[in-house]
């Protein structure tokens, strides 16, 4: 009897997109701890750039930023790929009660604490895995 032996499984990679410097650097740490790769992005305009170049498993967006905001940046990955988990993350909870917003995955309130967003994010992850691979 052989067993094919299984590597290591491949960590996902998460596209953060945020004008925040400081958000960014402490969701990169508190992503990287979990064992994720993270690139980040500090416009809309990058973070689309970044998804089309890397093509992340998930993608974290702020709402509010200068320039095309994050639910313009959603329709535009949506666009190019339906089945990307994205997360609203804004400080905002207004954006909630805005139709634009319900094509995101999970809406998520920006603060220190950490422990929502990466339970969402693993959440997401693990039901993306479960979908399996597109169909052609």
């Amino acid at each position: 009897m052989n067993l094919a032996k299984e590597g290591p499984q491949p960590m996902a990679t998460i596209l953060i997109v945020d004008d925040e410097t400081n958000l960014r650097l402490l969701y990169r740490k508190e992503l990287e701890d979990c064992g994720y790769e993270v690139i980040e992005a500090g416009t809309a305009e990058a973070g689309i750039k970044a998804f089309e170049e890397r093509r992340p498993d998930l993608v974290v967006l702020d709402i509010r930023m200068p320039g095309m905001n994050g639910l313009e940046a959603m329709a535009r990955i949506l666009d190019e790929d339906r089945r990307i988990p994205i997360i609203l993350n804004t400080a905002f909870d207004s954006y909630r009660d805005d139709f634009t917003s319900w094509a995101a995955d999970a809406y998520v309130t920006k603060g220190p604490d950490t422990a929502e967003l990466k339970a969402v994010v693993k959440r997401l992850l693990e039901e993306r895995e479960h979908l399996g691979p597109p169909e052609l």
